[in-house]
């Protein structure tokens, strides 16, 4: 009976501490768009756990996308017009007030200089989520007095910020962005079904493709059959189809804007292709491989998903013969396309979680909460 009461008294005192989160999350235009899922699955945890949040959201964004939890909305800045991020944050932090919240967190370090703002304004520790190793982070605007920890997805970001940051090397941690793995891998499931490729990357560059198109370009003259979506929006977009009608691609090469759910254009294809250095943690690359899709991805940026022929083949950036070898081995042996789907499953399911992603998030809030400003 006695130790029945000492478990139900520790369950009244971690339920009393989750009661007492009430975090801010502060997101970014690309949290809304590209980080969709890791954005999802952190607030349903929250929610899961009896835990209210707010979101602070650019505007004209689809916010119902991120919001399947309740959740109090806030718009900042009042509109999308460049130098505006800087008016009406006292406005903003006046209405924070009524959700009372308890920790801010920043998703994305684009909105850094709002997050130090809003922490002064508020009186309030915040936690801030770097996902790229940017040259400039030395410049990120940061509170050495109120940002209490500095979370990132990927140990190639987290060294990347403890060298760049050195004062604030000993509040990093590194908590892994969660994803849900398929029971069964997708790919190459239906031989009656013309295989199929699937790239997520931004239109910026016409350079980010002329190499894979010229890959694709040869396997098709030399007789596979395969169709091909492109997935994301950009300034070259126009180019681009220009240069698909130039090679004549246009039949086999689809671009489709990022869609809600995008997980649904993920897993109509037998492999995914990266067919650039990642600049960032890709949340596209996380579901690829939780899907069950062979993956094809290019070296030399955050490679901490890309383990060579064990998650992913590995090719060279800007070298059409090695994307074009890449792809031929999975194109041609599918038993060996599956087994590497598989593995990356397996890696995903034991080092992603979401179950741990939210644990891991909701210590970093109870920290941040004790933190002496």
């Amino acid at each position: 009976m006695q130790q029945d009461s000492v478990g139900e008294e520790n369950g009244s005192d971690a339920a009393a501490i989750r009661r007492s989160l009430r975090p801010a999350l502060i997101l970014s235009r690309r949290n809304i768009t590209e980080h969709t899922t890791f954005v999802r699955h952190l607030l349903v945890g929250l929610a899961d756990e009896s835990i209210p949040a707010a979101l602070i959201c650019p505007p004209g964004q689809n916010i119902e996308s991120v919001t399947p939890a309740p959740a109090a909305v806030f718009t900042h800045p009042p509109v999308a017009l460049p130098l505006m991020e800087h008016i009406g944050i006292e406005r903003l932090a006046g209405q924070l007030e009524k959700f009372k919240p308890t920790v801010l967190h920043c998703l994305c370090e684009s909105r850094a200089r709002l997050a130090r703002q809003l922490s002064r304004l508020l009186d309030l520790p915040y936690v801030l989520m770097i996902n790229s190793p940017a040259k400039r982070m030395q410049k990120l605007p940061i509170s050495g007095h109120r940002c209490a920890r500095i979370t990132v997805p990927a140990e190639t970001i987290r060294a990347s910020v403890a060298k760049a940051l050195p004062r604030f090397a000993g509040r990093v941690l590194q908590i892994n962005i969660g994803a849900f793995v398929e029971t069964d891998t997708i790919c190459f499931t239906d031989p009656s079904r013309l295989p199929s490729i699937v790239v997520a990357h931004p239109l910026r560059h016409v350079s980010d493709f002329e190499n894979f198109f010229q890959a694709i370009k040869s396997l098709r003259t030399d007789g596979r059959e395969f169709m091909a979506a492109i997935m994301g929006t950009g300034p070259a977009e126009h180019r681009i189809r220009k240069l698909l009608v130039s090679l004549g691609l246009s039949d086999i090469v689809t671009i489709v804007p990022v869609l809600d759910p995008w997980r649904s254009v993920v897993v109509a294809g037998d492999i995914f292709v990266q067919p650039q250095p990642l600049r960032s943690f890709s949340v596209f690359l996380l579901e690829a491989m939780a899907v069950g899709t062979a993956v094809a991805a290019c070296w030399g940026g955050v490679d901490d998903l890309i383990i060579p022929n064990e998650t992913a083949v590995v090719f060279e950036p800007d070298s059409e013969p090695s994307i074009r070898q890449a792809l031929k081995q999975l194109l041609d042996e599918h038993d060996f396309a599956r087994r590497l789907a598989t593995t990356a499953q397996e890696h995903i399911r034991a080092n992603y979680s979401v179950s741990a992603m939210v644990s891991a998030t909701m210590r970093t809030y109870l920290e941040a909460q004790q933190y002496k400003l």
